[in-house]
């Protein structure tokens, strides 16, 4: 395993930092240590580690006191992993512009190191609670001689097991990769990779069996994220700060912007999830509620060292960092520089590693509001939520059940959008009223979708699901994509120059990319939007998304993001690949519409029930005959799919217009300066060709 005394990552030099007690590994220590030890005293005040009452099978107390404290370490290891390669990916400058996209770049090269040892320990936590957690929930002793038997056998068919696993799995291939790589780009997909390990562990623990099924799956997800992004990055900036140097005030002020968000999510989930588990205040009294206190306690604390680091800690670097002028006060900037940051950095550190160890003890506690539903309904089992009633006229308009993590998305792009406009009115540059407009309109109809009416039938009933996805795919894209969101955040979000890698770089990589190039070609587009709904349909896909949280949200992302990018070939603004002429999207337009009526016919004239035994099973008294109403939902996926063609049709022809008129404008004014001279040449060239038509032949 790659060692952190190299490279001066432990600050451990006589003399070099007066904060040298706090090294890497003691930084790492501390956290692990007094995560382990609130973990324990927590599990012993709820009683999460306590053997099971009634003489039900027990794994042994070696297993139950051993699962919240491998926990901790699992939690501590993915933290730094994350932290440390989202530093290595966009925040660590190199000491020129050249360096920074250099793959021997030292400080990206200290924070690669510190990845590779933290995902390799992630990994084996990991391991090391699949094999915990299995041998809990049988009640088998890892002693036993057909343990490993039954853990083969059921690794995979049980979901906590199965996301334990595919953790397990992706924090091996980061450690992997990580310790042979140095490159910028690989640092980025890595940290998407770390990212994904992480949030698939979101479907285990409380919220997978939840009555609030989808409200604590969302909240679980992103308060792992953000705690994860939070926790890690901050320690990773103590590990790594004297390989940072001079970069260490650039690169702290920008993770602390991170922070800011991850604090907001983090305040917003924890309060989401708490409400799905207490009943009422006096749930605070529980064991489970004190808990939920401490975390809250830590929580503000955090939030106070956070003011405190934006206010005071980071000025003041930056001003030790700018009164560098000898070598002198370069050693003693060097010294104030790890007394101002190590100190405050050090003890917020120490409180999240409190507030890990109490989650862990959480996430084994029984909490007061009952975790399952007696006797549920078809529908509240396979949707997690209870049957609606039939739907009436006054549905359109009263029928109202909020996704959260829907309603989160849509509000954040609005008010990013509306930022970006602000800025760039504040700076005296203008932006079309109408393109705000649109983007508004397609995120309200969206979060209309989601959380209104059709998000709530479109759960049981075919008809309106397919309902729900026309809007989603094919209204809701050409509202977004006619405001230009690209060309906005473009002109509105600061440059980096330091040649680190900030949303504007990110964004313009991607215009720029082959892969953009590729999935940018009106054909490919236009392929992709028919043959994804042919493969969702008549695969077990549609079944998957009908009855799982994930699946329902991987839907919802395809058919918005298919519909974007089909809407983006023919009739979006934003840069990418050259733009075919109009004639030419006309008719991939018009081949494409074309399929998908097929479509639409192939739904009407079926004769077998799509979903598998979904739709009989949830068997919603006011749908009398599932395959009528499927056959329905064919109609309507022909008939809405009709008008938002004619718009697109419409707005190409526009454009063509628009762009045969600018040309004519350009040569009228091109004429004008220059007397017309292409039209000179052109009568000359004709008169010169008359002249040799008239010459007689020899």
């Amino acid at each position: 395993m790659p060692s952190l005394e190299r490279d001066g990552l432990t600050g451990a030099r006589t003399g070099a930092d007066p904060s040298r007690g706090f090294g890497a590994s003691a930084v790492v220590a501390g956290v692990v240590a007094v995560g382990l030890v609130s973990s324990v005293l927590a599990a012993r005040f709820s009683g999460a580690a306590e053997a099971l009452p009634g003489g039900l099978t027990d794994a042994g107390p070696v297993v139950r006191w051993s699962l919240p404290l491998v926990r901790v370490v699992h939690d501590v290891a993915a933290s730094l992993t994350i932290g440390s390669l989202l530093l290595a990916a966009t925040m660590i400058p190199g000491r020129t512009r050249a360096e920074s996209s250099a793959l021997d770049e030292p400080r990206r090269a200290a924070a690669y190191r510190v990845a590779t040892a933290s995902a390799f320990v992630w990994a084996v936590a990991g391991a090391v609670g699949v094999v915990f957690t299995f041998a809990d929930a049988a009640g088998l002793s890892v002693a036993n001689p057909d343990f490993g038997n039954q853990l083969m056998g059921s690794v995979w068919s049980i979901e906590t097991l199965r996301v334990g696993l595919l953790s397990t799995v992706a924090a091996f291939v980061v450690a992997s990769v990580a310790a042979v790589s140095r490159s910028r780009a690989v640092a980025v997909a890595l940290t998407a990779l770390a990212t994904l390990g992480l949030l698939v562990l979101g479907l285990a623990g409380h919220a997978g069996g939840s009555a609030d099924h989808e409200t604590a799956v969302n909240a679980i997800a992103a308060h792992l994220l953000s705690a994860a992004i939070w926790v890690g990055g901050l320690i990773a900036l103590i590990v790594l700060r004297r390989p940072l140097g001079d970069a260490l005030g650039v690169v702290a002020r920008r993770y602390s912007t991170v922070a800011l968000w991850c604090f907001v999510t983090l305040g917003v989930s924890g309060v989401m999830s708490a409400t799905t588990r207490l009943g009422s205040w006096s749930d605070l009294g529980t064991p489970y509620g004190v808990l939920v206190l401490v975390k809250v306690l830590a929580f503000t604390a955090l939030g106070v060292a956070g003011v405190w680091h934006r206010r005071v800690t980071l000025d003041r670097i930056d001003g030790v960092v700018e009164s560098r002028s000898t070598s002198a006060l370069a050693r003693g900037a060097e010294s104030a520089r790890g007394r101002l940051f190590v100190r405050l950095a050090v003890v917020e550190t120490l409180v999240m590693a409190l507030a890990f160890g109490v989650a862990t003890a959480l996430a084994r506690s029984e909490p007061p509001v009952p975790e399952t539903v007696s006797d549920p309904s078809a529908a509240l089992s396979l949707t997690g939520y209870p049957a609606p009633s039939a739907p009436t006229a006054l549905s359109w308009l009263t029928a109202w059940r909020v996704e959260w993590l829907f309603l989160a998305t849509g509000l954040l792009a609005i008010g990013l959008y509306v930022a970006g406009v602000l800025r760039l009115r504040r700076r005296g540059d203008s932006w079309s009223v109408l393109r705000l407009l649109s983007w508004v309109v397609g995120w309200l109809l969206f979060l209309y979708a989601t959380n209104g009416v059709l998000g709530i039938y479109g759960r049981v009933a075919f008809s309106w699901h397919m309902t729900l996805h026309m809007v989603e795919a094919m209204v809701v894209p050409i509202f977004l994509v006619l405001g230009a969101p690209v060309t906005l955040a473009l002109r509105s979000v600061r440059a980096r120059t330091d040649g680190t890698l900030g949303p504007r770089e990110m964004l313009l990589a991607l215009v720029h990319s082959r892969f953009l190039a590729v999935v940018g070609n009106p054909i490919f587009a236009g392929a992709f939007f028919f043959m994804s709904l042919v493969v969702f349909y008549w695969t077990g896909l549609f079944q998957l998304a009908l009855q799982t949280h994930t699946g329902h949200l991987l839907m919802t992302a395809h058919f918005v993001l298919a519909g974007y990018l089909f809407a983006w070939v023919l009739v979006g603004v934003d840069p990418g690949p050259k733009r075919w002429s109009p004639a030419l999207r006309l008719v991939v337009l018009f081949a494409t519409i074309s399929f998908h009526a097929f479509f639409g016919v192939a739904m009407i004239s079926g004769t077998t029930l799509l979903g598998g035994d979904f739709f009989p099973t949830v068997a919603m008294p006011w749908v009398t005959d599932p395959l009528a109403d499927q056959r329905f939902g064919g109609g309507v996926a022909w008939a809405i799919g009709e008008l938002p063609s004619l718009v697109l049709a419409l707005t190409v022809a526009m454009q063509w217009f628009r762009t045969d008129s600018a040309e004519s404008v350009r040569k009228d004014r091109r004429a004008d300066r220059d007397g017309d001279a292409e039209l000179t040449a052109y009568n000359e060239q004709l008169a010169a060709l008359a002249k040799r038509e008239a010459r007689p032949r020899r």
